[in-house]
C-alpha cells in the first residue's frame, strides 16, 4: 500500500531555501492560500483563452492545476528570466493536450506576459496547442503524442547523472495517457538505471476523452460519468511491482503536494525512481465541468463563462469578450 499524504492543507505555509552548489535556487514563499488564488486565477486563464480561441482543452488543464501551481511556484528550481539555466530542473507535460494549463503557469510564474495567451493556438504564435520547444523558452520538450514523455525524463535523468549534474527530472503524465504501451517500457528503464533523480506525477483524474459509459459494476468506483480508464486495476501496484517509490495524495491540497514533492526530490535510499499518484477531479475548479467528460475539450457558451468567472475570479472586473477582443 502507497503511503497516503491527503491533509487539510489551507493555513499552512510552504517555503523552501535551497541552494545548488554556490547558486541559489529561485522559489517562492507561498502560502496554500495564495497558492489556491494562483490556481483559480490560471483556471480563469485557460476558460478565457479557450472561449476567444474557440478551440483548447478544459478538463485535464484544470484538474492538474493545483499540482503545476505548486510545482512551479514552491519547488521547482528554476531561474524565469534565465529559462534556459543549465542546472534547472526539468519538467514534461506528457499530456501535452493540456498545454494551455501549463502556458497559464509559465505566465503566471514570469515566463512571459500574460497578454500573450490571448495567441494562443493562432497561426505563427509561440503558445501552440500542444508544447513546442523550438518556440517557447521554458519548456522542456516537445509533446502532445501521449506516452512519450516519460521516454524524455527517463533520458534526462539519465543524463543529469552522466554529465554529473543535480538538477531533477519532473513528468507529468494523465491516468488516460498510461494505457500507451511505451509508459511502461520507460517505466522498466527507469528502474533498471535507478534514476532517484525522475519524478513521475499521474493526474489520476479518473476520465478520458471518451472511454466506456459507466456500469453497474465499475459506478461505485468511477469518478465521473464515464469509466475509469484503470478500473478495478491499483495502478500504484503497477508501479511498485516494475520497481518504483509510490506515494498517494489528494492533488488539490496543497500541504499533501508540498509533503509529496519535498519527498519525491530525497533520493530514494533503495534507488527507486519515484511516481506520484495524485487523486485529481476533472474539470476541478469549475462545478459545471467537475467529473463531466465532455468537459475534456469544448468551447464554453457565454453563460458558461460568466459562471466560470463568478467561481474562480469572482472579485476580477473581466468581462466576456466579444468579437474577438480582450476583456
Amino acid at each position: 500500500m502507497s503511503p497516503d499524504l491527503s491533509t487539510n492543507g489551507r493555513s499552512v505555509h510552504l517555503t523552501k531555501n535551497a541552494s545548488l552548489g554556490n547558486e541559489e535556487i529561485v522559489t517562492t514563499e507561498k502560502t496554500a492560500e495564495d497558492l489556491h488564488t494562483l490556481a483559480q486565477r490560471a483556471r480563469w486563464e485557460v476558460i478565457k483563452t479557450v472561449d476567444r480561441a474557440k478551440a483548447g482543452h478544459i478538463g485535464g488543464p484544470l484538474s492538474m492545476m493545483d499540482l503545476l501551481i505548486s510545482l512551479y511556484f514552491t519547488e521547482l528550481r528554476i531561474r524565469p528570466e534565465e529559462p534556459g539555466w543549465p542546472e534547472r530542473d526539468r519538467f514534461v507535460l506528457s499530456k501535452g493536450h493540456a498545454a494551455l494549463g501549463l502556458y497559464a503557469v509559465l505566465a503566471l510564474r514570469g515566463y512571459f506576459d500574460l497578454d500573450e495567451l490571448a495567441t494562443f493556438d493562432q497561426g505563427g504564435s509561440r503558445l501552440q496547442g500542444h508544447p513546442d520547444v523550438t518556440r517557447l523558452p521554458g519548456l522542456d520538450a516537445s509533446t502532445g503524442s501521449l506516452g512519450q514523455g516519460l521516454s524524455f525524463g527517463v533520458g534526462a535523468a539519465l543524463g543529469a547523472r552522466l554529465n554529473g549534474q543535480q538538477f531533477h527530472t519532473w513528468v507529468l503524465l494523465g491516468d488516460g495517457e498510461i494505457q500507451e504501451g511505451m509508459i511502461w517500457e520507460a517505466v522498466q528503464v527507469a528502474t533498471r538505471y535507478r534514476l532517484t533523480n525522475l519524478t513521475a506525477i499521474l493526474d489520476r483524474n479518473g476520465l478520458q476523452q471518451f472511454g466506456l459509459p459507466s456500469d453497474e459494476q465499475t459506478s461505485a468506483t468511477d469518478r465521473g460519468n464515464r469509466r475509469d480508464p484503470w478500473s478495478g486495476v491499483d495502478v500504484g501496484a503497477v508501479f511498485a511491482a516494475f520497481g518504483w517509490r509510490v506515494l498517494a495524495l489528494d492533488g488539490h491540497d496543497y500541504e499533501a503536494i508540498g509533503e509529496a514533492y519535498r519527498q519525491a526530490r530525497t533520493p530514494d535510499p533503495d534507488g527507486r525512481p519515484t511516481v506520484l499518484i495524485a487523486q485529481t477531479v476533472k474539470g476541478k475548479g469549475l462545478s459545471l465541468a467537475e467529473g463531466t467528460y465532455t468537459w475534456h475539450s469544448t468551447v464554453p457558451t457565454t453563460e458558461q463563462v460568466d459562471q466560470a468567472r463568478s467561481e474562480l475570479v469572482p472579485d476580477r472586473p473581466d468581462h466576456h469578450p466579444t468579437a474577438g477582443g480582450r476583456p
